[in-house]
């Protein structure tokens, strides 16, 4: 078994490790090797961290490249959202201001008897969301959540899942689908055929089978595209697709649904019926999904390229 010091000596002769990205350094490269990976990208998230104003152009960036750290990732999200103003030092202010906020909606909302102390946490943010939205329906009109409705609810359940505190969770779910239809709403529609033409790029095999049996338009493009595959992935691999969705890219997605749809290729090739490839899309097994997920993020960099701000 090779030491860290011959490990270091052979990184040093391998010119080429660097190749790829030049803005990574032998250290990090040596870090990756011993199994540290991931060292390097957090000492320079926490100096990131520390700009006073925070650069929100290099935060995105960094989101971009590399896995946001579990310790920071709620924090960075909130600065990108705007929950957080990029002014450290108003932070706890601001913070203060959004609690208060919160509170004062919920009061509104149990006071008009829109909710109770039974009404679960995700239609408390709905019905929140609609009255600050000026969409709040009539008591007397309240139906079932429509498809607009259940694809917040979606976003919201999983969000849950990621962040502990309610007044959080709130504001992350509100911000990220406001942000999401503001940047990406006019993109959303094209999103399908985009998917079609990096699996025809990959695997025009596969296309042409789901072509032929006429699954191609019923993939469950709401699933993956409108609820950010919220309901799909679980929450450990979501919020590393959430991080690039977050931070600036809706293609990701497409590279997700393509990678789900390559990982199973044997299963969907072998099935001729096209609601039978939609059931199990919609369901798809939930034990290797850290890996489909790295691999979409690979997809994504290889047709997409890395953003080249300094970090």
């Amino acid at each position: 078994m090779q030491t860290r010091g011959a490990l270091w000596v052979e990184l040093k002769r391998q010119g080429d490790i660097m190749a790829d990205d030049p803005q990574r350094n032998f250290r990090s490269a040596y870090y990756e090797k011993v199994g540290f990976r991931g060292v390097e990208e957090k000492k320079s998230l926490e100096i990131l961290l520390k700009d006073n104003p925070l650069d929100l152009e290099k935060l995105s960036t960094f989101s971009q490249r590399f896995p946001l750290p579990s310790m920071y990732r709620i924090h960075v999200w909130k600065v990108l959202l705007g929950i957080l103003p990029p002014h450290s030092d108003s932070h706890s202010l601001v913070g203060g201001y959004r609690r208060e906020q919160y509170q004062d909606i919920v009061e509104a909302l149990e006071v008009m008897r829109y909710i109770n102390p039974s009404t679960p946490a995700t239609h408390v943010y709905l019905r929140m969301f609609q009255l600050e939205s000026q969409v709040l329906p009539r008591c007397s009109e309240t139906l079932p959540p429509d498809d607009e409705n259940e694809d917040f609810l979606a976003i919201g359940r999983a969000m849950e899942e990621i962040v502990d505190d309610p007044v959080d969770c709130y504001w992350l779910i509100k911000c990220f689908i406001n942000q999401f239809h503001t940047k990406f709403g006019d993109s959303l529609p094209h999103l399908p055929k985009s998917l079609e033409h990096y699996l025809s790029q990959e695997d025009p095999r596969l296309l042409n089978h789901l072509r032929s049996i006429g699954a191609l338009p019923q993939l469950p493009y709401s699933l993956w595209f409108k609820r950010c595959f919220a309901g799909c992935l679980p929450e450990s691999s979501l919020q590393r697709v959430w991080d690039k969705v977050i931070s600036g890219s809706c293609k990701i997605l497409v590279f997700v649904g393509l990678e789900i749809l390559l990982s199973y290729k044997i299963m969907l090739m072998g099935n001729t019926r096209p609601e039978g490839v939609v059931k199990f899309l919609c369901d798809i097994p939930q034990e290797n999904t850290d890996g489909i997920v790295t691999k979409a993020i690979d997809l994504w960099q290889k047709y997409c390229g890395n953003p080249n701000h300094a970090v």
